[in-house]
Parts: structure tokens; C-alpha cells; sequence
């Protein structure tokens, strides 16, 4: 892409020589000034040169389209799309989103900095722009088992990288407004590159104050508006987050007015591929936002101009002179119904042929050696035990109080009252640990189901009706190098293989939404209560989310941030 500074360029802007192309009367969203008007946009090597432009190689007359600036996904994990950074361009770019910012702290988890290097080696030369961010914490929390660490100076190494924009999500918020020395040298490291992103669900008072003292600048885990409110008023940008497991859209928009709307931007965290296939990406969150009653320039702007900003990215995020030529053509403003995409000028988006060697991202999963049906018995008399509770579009989870189900002096699971057995199966080879317990809100009738995706540190994940049908898909993923899996008794029902370090692959996104579909089908058969189970499935591990979750060493309060036990201490 030609430099700002280039004199062609500069000539061109002055109209002395011709553009490479010109978008003749484009009727062009301002997301500086809320506002729009006709424009002739003349682009030179990618990079856009004047909106008052007359010659160029290439001519199009748009005839009046509105031409809005390229969409920018705030924060996401590549990883969770299943796909690598080339498969999720092929679906991002026609739904506009020409830059990201992605955060590979999903394989960093199984892989360390090896598994960082492959995920930035395949997104060179994309037309679709991926910027990174430095994970913070790997693992996410001492209460779980990864398959790596990362240390500070792992950190700084990252954060050397001209492509790693900030430092990631900082997910231990204990370790923050405790001061924790080795949580704020993270802190520190990223503050002197450029600036940390936040992960603080439901923090309040006090400890919010705390946690912005430090430095961290943005949050993506608010739920409520007046949660999302207090973090703006302390500084904070907020990602408002419409992902596939987490959408919070609907509960967070009405924060949203003229005096704070820069501070707002939209980001999807994680979103299955089937979804983005038929409803789309950061396009989808400002097509419902507008819906909503937002005003389309305001929603674009928060989809473009407000991340480039937050992140320091100057020549991103807006159609003007000196700006990436990074636009989408909406046939519809209100509706969004979108035209042509141009990444860097082009509307021709060819991907090449990776030069990241995934093959060194294999053999990630690791079964203990004994593992068989006695592995997942749960000994135990009648009584109170703990249960996870499901929530609907949520990351949080409940923690409930039920009545065990008793057979042969175990505790089994009881599909009849929707109470199901739950094991996170160390997966790296490293400890052997199966933390068990019981959630509720799946639905399932029969079988089980069980993924390798179960965040953060990416341990087995297995939840069923009974303990064989839950030993057939742990091992039916062990034996494929990691995945999802429907399975009933000793019938493996239906599998999508994820290869690549058991979290993605590099089939072609229709073939791997095919899949997806199947394996959606399979478990809806055995009663899901999900369309698609394996996202909520994947976030009870994440031992960072409120309030009741499990990891490959129990059952984790998170909100004392401590292990606990199943049973319910009875009162003194």
C-alpha cells in the first residue's frame, strides 16, 4: 500500500495526476460528522486519496450507492469461528468486516508461542486486515490446567511485533486490585507499547475504580446498562458484544447517546461460522442496532471509526483522504443489504496458499491413560449438591442448589428433572485431572456430547445422560486429535474433527458449515434444548465468569475465586 507520504500520492489528492480507481458519485457515510454526502472517491494503491477525485485508470459510476467505511470487529478469538485466520476472511469479507482484532489466546493456551506464531503466519497479506493483541493470560486463572504458559517476557516478545496492537484481555481481575506484581508488569508492559484491554463481568464500586487505576482501558463483558453506564463513566470504552454464546446487544444499547457514543464500539468475541453464513458479522450487530432506532451513521461509526480509534489504527475506519480504502457498498442503509466489499482498494478478494506449517499444531490431545466409565463414577449419599445453571445468551452461569439423583450409592445424572453429568478432562498430557460435576439447562434426553473447545485452557468437555455414552465421544475426539462430538452408548452419532490443536481445521468454510449443521442435527435428536449446545458447552471451563463454573480441578466458585466441593455444607 502506497505511504501517505508518497508524492504520487499526494499529487493525486492534489488532482495532478490520476487515481487508480474512482468511485464516481458514491453518496458516502461521514462517520466524522454523522452525516452524508455525494462524493467522487479516488483511491491510489489501496489507500484513498481525495472523495473530489476526476481521473483514473478504472471508473465506476455508482450512480447515488451509499458507500459506508469497512467494518472492525473490536475483539475476537479466531479460533472460535474453528477456522484459521484465511477461513474466516473468506466469510468476513463479504459481510464487510475488512479489519479485525484478534486475540489468539485460544491456542496460546494448548500451544504457547508457537501456536501464536502459526495463527500470525497465516493472516500475512489477507485482504482482510488482522491486527493482535498480546495475551494476558495464559492460563486464564491457577484454577485450571493449560496446555501452556505465557510469560513477561513472552509478553514483551508479542508485544515487539508491529502487528500486536495492545495488550489482550486481562482477565484476572483478583490478581489486579490485589496487585498482584506479576499481573501488573503485564500491565506495564502493554501500557508502554500502547494500552490494555479489559475483561472485568459484573465489577462494580470500589474494585471497578481499582481495576481502571491500573491502566486497562475497555470492557466487552458488561451484561447489564447499568453496569456498562458505571464502566463508561470511569473511562472505560465499551465493546458492546454480539457474539454466538454472549449477546448483549438488546440489554446494552440504550447507554448509547450523542456525548458517549465514541466510547462505544461492537465486537463479537466468539461466533460460530453457521451463524455468520446466514446473519453475518459486525454487519449483523448494526443492521439490529439501526433496527433498534440507533441512527445508521452512529452505528457505523461504533462498527468502524470508534475501534480504529480506540486502537490507535490513523488510517483506518473512515472513508477520507489518507485512509486505507477499506468500503462497502450498502444497496440499503437501513436494512444493511450489502453490495461489493473493497479490502485495500480491491474488490477481488484472492487468498493465497498459507505458508503456516499447521501440521505443527497436531497431536494436541491427550486422553489419561486409564480412562474408561469408572473414571467419571461420582460416589455419594442423598443430598444438596451444586449445579450449574445454564443462562440463555449468557457467559454467566448460575449456581444452584438441587437434590442428587442416587443409583447403586453414585450420583447420576437425571435427564427427567434436566440435570446432567458434567466432566472437564485434562486433555495436554500434563496432570491427569477429571473435575466433575452436574449443570442444568441442556436438555438432553439421551447420549452426550463433548468438545475440545472448552475455554480457556482448552481441556476435554464432556456432558451427558449417562457415563458410557459420555466415555464413547471423549474418546471418539481423543482418536481424531480433537473436535465436537455427538455420541449414544458406544455409537459415535456424529463428529466434526478439529485437528488443529483440537480447535480448528482448514476445510473450506462451506464444508466445515456443513458439518456443523450435522453435528447441530445430531445433537437436537438426543434433545438439546440449543440449537447449537456446543458454545454454551465450551464456556463452562472459563473459570473467570461468574458465578458457578468447572474445570479439569472441580468445581470453581468464581466469585470467591476458589475450588469448591459438589456437596452444599449444611448450616451450623
Amino acid at each position: 500500500m502506497i505511504a501517505r507520504t508518497d508524492p504520487r500520492f499526494i499529487a493525486v489528492a492534489r488532482g495532478d495526476e490520476p487515481a487508480d480507481l474512482l468511485l464516481r458519485n458514491a453518496r458516502v457515510i461521514n462517520v466524522f460528522t454523522r452525516s452524508q454526502s455525494l462524493a467522487h472517491v479516488a483511491v491510489v494503491d489501496g489507500r484513498i486519496a481525495s472523495l473530489q477525485g476526476t481521473d483514473a485508470t478504472e471508473i465506476l459510476d455508482l450512480q447515488g450507492t451509499t458507500l459506508a467505511p469497512g467494518f472492525i470487529d473490536a475483539h475476537m478469538h479466531v479460533e472460535s469461528t474453528m477456522l484459521t485466520p484465511r477461513g474466516f476472511a473468506q466469510l468476513a469479507l463479504p459481510c464487510g468486516t475488512t479489519s479485525a482484532v484478534l486475540d489468539p489466546h485460544e491456542i496460546a493456551n494448548v500451544l504457547g508461542l508457537p501456536g501464536i506464531d502459526l495463527v500470525l503466519q497465516d493472516a500475512i497479506d489477507l485482504p482482510l486486515r488482522c491486527w493482535f493483541t498480546a495475551s494476558s493470560c495464559v492460563p486464564a486463572s491457577p484454577m485450571e490446567t493449560a496446555g501452556c504458559s505465557l510469560s513477561i517476557d513472552d509478553i514483551r516478545q508479542l508485544l515487539a511485533r508491529n502487528e500486536v496492537i495492545a495488550l489482550a484481555e486481562m482477565m484476572n481481575v483478583p490478581g489486579v486490585v490485589n496487585a498482584d506484581s506479576n499481573i501488573l508488569a503485564k500491565i506495564a508492559a502493554g501500557l508502554e507499547v500502547s494500552q490494555v484491554d479489559g475483561h472485568c463481568p459484573g465489577l462494580r464500586g470500589r474494585l471497578l475504580d481499582a481495576y481502571v487505576a491500573s491502566g486497562i482501558n475497555s470492557d466487552h463483558e458488561s451484561t447489564t446498562a447499568e453496569e456498562a453506564a458505571e464502566k463508561l463513566a470511569a473511562g472505560m470504552t465499551i465493546f458492546i458484544r454480539e457474539g454466538t454464546a454472549a449477546r448483549n446487544l438488546e440489554a446494552l444499547l440504550p447507554i448509547v447517546t450523542p456525548g458517549n457514543a465514541h466510547l462505544v464500539c461492537f465486537c463479537t468475541d466468539d461466533r460460530h461460522p453457521s451463524d455468520m453464513k446466514q446473519d453475518g458479522h459486525i454487519d449483523n450487530i448494526i443492521r439490529r442496532a439501526i433496527k433498534m432506532g440507533l441512527k445508521p451513521e452512529t452505528a457505523i461509526a461504533m462498527g468502524s471509526l470508534h475501534t480504529a480509534r480506540h486502537f490507535g489504527l490513523r488510517d483506518h475506519g473512515a472513508i477520507a483522504p489518507g485512509m486505507r480504502a477499506d468500503m462497502v457498498e450498502l444497496h440499503d442503509l437501513h436494512t444493511m443489504e450489502l453490495g461489493r466489499v473493497w479490502a485495500g482498494g480491491c474488490d477481488k478478494h484472492r487468498i493465497e496458499e498459507t505458508t503456516a506449517d499447521w501440521s505443527l499444531a497436531s497431536g494436541a490431545m491427550h486422553l489419561p491413560d486409564d480412562f474408561c466409565v469408572d473414571s467419571l463414577l461420582i460416589p455419594g449419599a442423598e443430598g444438596s449438591i451444586r449445579v450449574i445453571g445454564l443462562l440463555e445468551g449468557q457467559l454467566i452461569t448460575e449456581s444452584h442448589t438441587r437434590n442428587a439423583t442416587i443409583c447403586d450409592g453414585h450420583r447420576v445424572s437425571d435427564p427427567s428433572r434436566d440435570i446432567l453429568k458434567i466432566a472437564v478432562i485434562e486433555r495436554h498430557g500434563k496432570s491427569g485431572n477429571i473435575g466433575l460435576g452436574f449443570v442444568e439447562g441442556f436438555g438432553l434426553q439421551r447420549g452426550a456430547i463433548a468438545s475440545t473447545v472448552g475455554h480457556d485452557a482448552h481441556n476435554l468437555a464432556v456432558v451427558g445422560c449417562d457415563d458410557a455414552s459420555m466415555v464413547t465421544a471423549a474418546q471418539a475426539l481423543s482418536e481424531c486429535g480433537g473436535g465436537l462430538c455427538v455420541a449414544i452408548g458406544d455409537t459415535v452419532v456424529c463428529r466434526l474433527e478439529l485437528p488443529i490443536a483440537g480447535l480448528m481445521t482448514t476445510v473450506a468454510p462451506e464444508t466445515l458449515i456443513q458439518n456443523e449443521q450435522s453435528l447441530y442435527a445430531a445433537a437436537q435428536a438426543i434433545g438439546s434444548s440449543y440449537s447449537n449446545p456446543f458454545m454454551p458447552l465450551s464456556f463452562l471451563p472459563l473459570s473467570v465468569i461468574p458465578h458457578l463454573k468447572i474445570t479439569d480441578r472441580g468445581l470453581i466458585d468464581v466469585d470467591a475465586f476458589k475450588i469448591v466441593g459438589l456437596d452444599i455444607t449444611p448450616p451450623l
